[in-house]
């Protein structure tokens, strides 16, 4: 039976620390499930179709590399509910900080309590991209900012487009 694992976000945009994670998920999972979240509060930067486009053209190469088959979707659900749809036995979590810690495990907490079989994996990330936050990211472009150095290039050129005067 292959190994499925989900993770979940906005990826409004991916960025460099999401694909760290991604990076070290692939050598873990036979399929890696990358789910964005749909939240009706939430008014993204990019639609779900740039961020599902983005998402396959970063993140197929590197699955294709480790042989683990990615698959992209949205969720609008529980992340456990997206995770038993997808036949997910595992939710990826990527932690930055302590303060991400204490977050992700009453998640992972509450995770389990509503879905036993799922189990949470933390990944930390390298430490060269643990302040890199997609808000941030949205921010500095925004500003006018080079964030290049923050998420992959493809992202760099579609946030230019986003804010062509700034």
């Amino acid at each position: 039976m292959p190994r499925t694992a989900l993770f979940a976000g906005t990826f409004d945009p991916i960025t460099n620390g999401h694909l760290d994670v991604i990076g070290k998920a692939v050598h873990l999972v036979d399929r890696l499930v990358l789910a964005i979240g749909i939240h009706p509060g939430k008014a993204p930067l990019f639609s779900v179709d740039e961020r599902l486009a983005m998402l396959n053209e970063i993140c197929g190469p590197l699955g294709r590399a480790a042989g683990c088959d990615i698959v992209c979707t949205t969720f609008a659900d529980l992340v456990v509910t997206a995770a038993r749809r997808a036949g997910a036995t595992m939710l990826i979590r990527g932690l930055r900080d302590a303060a991400d810690f204490d977050y992700e495990m009453q998640m992972a907490g509450m995770n389990a309590a509503m879905a036993a079989e799922v189990q949470t994996v933390f990944l930390p990330a390298a430490p060269a991209v643990r302040p890199i936050t997609a808000t941030l990211v949205r921010q500095i472009a925004g500003m006018g900012g080079d964030v290049s150095a923050f998420v992959p290039a493809p992202v760099a050129a579609r946030l230019k487009k986003k804010f062509p005067k700034a």
